[in-house]
């Protein structure tokens, strides 16, 4: 059995025996934070968890306090109240790239607000030679990639390809079994970056970033009223310096209709893949 002192903090099966809840343990003490237990984790048969310490750790999740930090602090978005779980019905989505010394292969992780994850964002279709190509260069920025956006059980909601490029970026939407959405343009390549979200050959929307480093982004529709912003947050400067970890929030001001909803979820990941690899030059 662990106890205070060896226990690391993470989402564990509830002490007060709620079934099919965890609780967030800080490492020292039992929060006030709960989250569904989707993986159906518990404690092992014939035992409870004890009130001092928990006795069985889930697969690794966010620290709520810290999502909610990002959320409140860093992006300045307000407390909104919760939507249907899902990361289409969420009004705030926080999208975290998982932090590493040499980025090979793009991952991301969606949470809403709460912390709670609502799915994944993984690099898919990735050959050794594109991995080659990313570790001794920036030659990969001019090569094809493709994005598969997840839910929580890891099925697969979105496809997101940018074809190999030059100038511009240009990222294709599409459901899981290939019928298309939409696609993001990139409209201009010096100044502030601006996207348009185009659907059966009509502009519904559009992205544009505030100032010229393109941190954040402000996403209007066809009327040019704003539905949606992204803000990039900042994670300290060691984290910054030595990793390539980008972390952004979405915030959805109304429920959006489709094709525009899916244009604006597949955004919030699509500005990053267009972009940050751009930065780089040519190696």
């Amino acid at each position: 059995m662990t106890t205070q002192s060896n226990t690391p903090a993470g989402w564990y099966p509830d002490p007060k025996g709620a079934s099919q809840l965890l609780r967030w343990w800080d490492g020292s003490q039992w929060t006030d934070h709960t989250t569904a237990d989707q993986q159906g984790a518990s404690a092992p048969q014939g035992t409870s968890a004890p009130q001092g310490a928990p006795v069985q750790q889930v697969p690794p999740q966010a620290d709520p306090a810290k999502v909610q930090r990002q959320v409140q602090q860093q992006a300045g978005i307000t407390p909104h109240a919760q939507g249907g779980g899902t990361l289409f019905t969420e009004p705030v989505l926080v999208v975290n790239q998982k932090a590493k010394l040499i980025e090979l292969t793009n991952e991301y992780k969606v949470m809403d607000q709460a912390g709670n994850q609502l799915g994944s964002v993984t690099q898919v279709d990735q050959s050794a030679l594109k991995k080659v190509a990313r570790f001794v260069s920036s030659l990969d920025q001019f090569m094809t990639h493709t994005l598969e956006i997840r839910d929580v059980h890891g099925q697969p909601q979105l496809r997101l390809t940018r074809p190999r490029k030059f100038m511009k970026s240009r990222v294709l939407v599409a459901r899981p079994d290939g019928q298309p959405i939409g696609e993001i343009v990139q409209q201009n390549v010096f100044g502030k970056i601006n996207f348009a979200m185009m659907a059966n050959g009509q502009q519904v929307g559009a992205i544009k970033a505030e100032n010229w480093r393109a941190w954040n982004f402000s996403i209007v529709d066809h009327t040019d009223t704003e539905v949606a912003r992204i803000t990039k947050t900042w994670e300290g400067l060691a984290k910054t310096m030595f990793t390539t970890a980008d972390n952004y929030v979405l915030q959805i001001h109304f429920q959006l209709p489709e094709p525009l909803l899916s244009l604006v979820v597949a955004t919030a990941l699509t500005v990053d893949t267009a972009l940050k690899q751009d930065s780089r030059g040519l190696g």
